[in-house]
């Protein structure tokens, strides 16, 4: 039977954030419109394809309903799509909440600046790509995690598409280009994905090649995000620190390394050349 339900990472509970908040309304909901219907648990799961267990752990916001649980439960509960209204949230939620927050930054944003220096960015990635580095998480993540992670990702790209994209420039180290993450295909399709992005009226894409003896980046990935309201925010990770930085100060030093990377790095057009050769040798 298939689990169109998550547990929380580890099987610990929800963090008390907005997060446990939408996990138990949504379980109310959904127990408020079984009982109304005069189901059973057991007769809604059987309907929609799901076992007691998982109905009572939705009702109980112990787990996070997939979309198809959703739809599937307002139909036979003949809900009129109060359900499936929920549908968005919930699937926020299944989202880090530090995710979740960049992501609502991003979602604000009329400029982004970003620079990677490991692995190809976040925003860049295909599907593929972005699951073979999850894979390889150290400890391991479980395959709930992986797919909530990878969602979390490909929902957070929807800004470059969306109708009024902000502006996007990103500087990533040669070594993203060459690193055969998922292995050779995987890369070449992720380089044919970058040249499709870069290409882009809106994004800006650099390489800053590795032969560089000056370079003003070796503090680290970071991102710079320029607000709606003329406003700025910072975000930086290491190991294990995800940090966001309003500070006046340090937004300065961040802002004056992208700038200086940016002027080391190639241009924009030798920058999709070079990709192309990358694809090309790989």
């Amino acid at each position: 039977m298939e689990d169109g339900t998550e547990h929380p990472p580890g099987g610990a509970a929800w963090d008390e954030d907005d997060t446990a908040a939408v996990v138990r309304t949504v379980g109310k909901l959904v127990k408020l419109c079984r009982e109304r219907s005069g189901m059973t648990q057991a007769e809604l799961g059987a309907a929609i394809g799901y076992s007691l267990e998982q109905v009572s752990s939705v009702e109980r916001g112990r787990r996070v309903p997939k979309p198809e649980f959703l739809s599937k439960a307002d139909e036979v509960l003949h809900a009129d799509g109060l359900l499936t209204a929920l549908q968005k949230d919930v699937a926020e939620a299944r989202y880090p909440k530090k995710v979740r927050d960049l992501a609502k930054l991003e979602a604000d944003a009329v400029e982004l600046n970003l620079y990677a220096n490991h692995n190809m960015h976040g925003l860049l990635q295909t599907e593929e790509y972005a699951r073979a580095l999850y894979d390889m998480r150290w400890p391991a993540f479980s395959e709930e995690e992986v797919d909530g992670h990878v969602a979390a990702r490909m929902a957070r790209q929807e800004i470059i598409h969306q109708a009024r994209p902000p502006m996007l420039t990103f500087v990533l180290e040669e070594v993203t280009l060459r690193r055969p993450i998922g292995g050779r295909d995987c890369l070449r399709r992720q380089l044919a994905h970058l040249l499709t992005i870069g290409g882009l009226r809106h994004v800006n894409l650099q390489v800053m090649p590795t032969d560089r003896d000056v370079h003003a980046g070796l503090g680290g990935p970071m991102e710079l995000i320029k607000l709606q309201d003329g406003g700025s925010v910072g975000h930086t990770e290491t190991q294990l620190t995800n940090r966001i930085i309003s500070r006046p100060k340090e937004l300065q030093i961040l802002e004056m390394r992208y700038g200086i990377i940016r002027s080391q790095a190639l241009t924009p057009r030798e920058s999709l050349a070079y990709v192309d050769k990358v694809r090309g040798e790989t």
